[in-house]
């Protein structure tokens, strides 16, 4: 019997690049997703690389730039004043913002250290003292409260009791949208909820009240048509008996949060973690390290957004220091 492997090597990159990827895969275990971003990012570098040595003709379209003739002695030349004017261009370029530079110096970061320390094919790693661009903090956009109960109440229509369960999750659990369209029901026990995250990370999800019987009445309905479903093990199926992709999901929750007259449309999925993560800080007393842990960030730092929403926590604070009464009148 003969076996056709499929090759894990993109044929339009640097053989440096796909080794690279490849041990991300392989060694590192990092996501799909995860990889693919780096691909994205090193893509870019190389072909701005040609383009500022001259390499190519100033006329050609960027994204037709050949990069996977690249070899080692190319490689070898790059220095730290290239990772610079790379960062320049996309920022002046392809109007990337500080966070989207801020992602490619980590795979600059990542992929010389990988050449220097694993492959051995540079003595000296160019990306050493490279330095990340300052990431002003933003709050993160969530429904407060009455809202996210507005947004519950307009739910209406063919798909009520999967789309209620969908919002629901979203709003007590603080899931991503991988994650949720990711759920099968074996993966439900009890008042747990097992998912898998960031890096393929699986985490422990403790399910409410409400959770449980969304999910409860949801089942009711979705196991009438099982002989139709596809993905047996999926939790949520779209109108095709299939898993409910992420498109669908961007576009029920977008058509819910209009019905409910709400503000605009930035309360995409992932607002609507935020909102989770702000109302468990908020009214739950949670600590910052277990809010960490719920929501599956890898550094607590990430976390700590959510304690700058609460101004009337903060006045409360203030209110209360033993002195706030000691004043003089005069």
């Amino acid at each position: 019997m003969k076996y056709k492997l499929k090759s894990i090597y993109d044929p339009y990159l640097p053989r440096q690049v796909n080794d690279f990827l490849n041990y991300l895969g392989t060694i590192k275990g990092k996501s799909i997703n995860t990889i693919n971003g780096y691909k994205i990012d090193l893509t870019m570098f190389f072909r701005f690389l040609k383009l500022y040595r001259g390499m190519v003709s100033e006329d050609i379209e960027f994204d037709l730039i050949k990069i996977n003739d690249i070899d080692d002695d190319f490689i070898r030349e790059v220095n730290l004043s290239d990772l610079y004017a790379f960062l320049a261009f996309a920022e002046n370029y392809r109007d990337n913002g500080s966070y989207a530079r801020a992602r490619k110096v980590a795979t600059l970061r990542s992929f010389f250290k990988y050449l220097n320390g694993k492959a051995r094919i540079l003595e000296e790693n160019p990306a050493l003292d490279l330095e990340s661009p300052k990431i002003n903090k933003r709050n993160p956009i969530y429904l407060t409260l009455d809202e996210s109960k507005k947004l519950l109440n307009a739910i209406t229509g063919r798909y009520k009791e999967r789309d209620y369960c969908i919002i629901t999750l979203f709003l007590n659990c603080g899931l991503r949208l991988s994650e949720l369209c990711g759920i099968d029901i074996p993966k439900i026990k009890g008042d747990t909820l097992t998912v898998v995250g960031k890096g393929d990370k699986e985490r422990t999800i403790y399910l409410n009240k409400a959770c449980i019987k969304a999910i409860d009445d949801y089942l009711q309905v979705r196991n009438k048509d099982n002989d139709k479903i596809k993905d047996k093990d999926a939790l949520f199926i779209s109108k095709n008996y299939t898993r409910i992709n992420k498109r669908s999901v961007e576009m029920l929750v977008k058509k819910y949060v209009e019905k409910a007259g709400l503000d605009d449309e930035n309360y995409t999925p992932h607002k609507l973690r935020h909102t989770a993560a702000t109302l468990m800080y908020k009214y739950g007393n949670v600590d910052i390290r277990s809010l960490q842990q719920i929501l599956g960030h890898e550094n607590v730092s990430t976390t700590q957004i959510y304690t700058h929403v609460d101004n009337e926590r903060l006045r409360e604070a203030v209110k209360s220091n033993p002195l706030s009464e000691e004043y003089s009148d005069e």
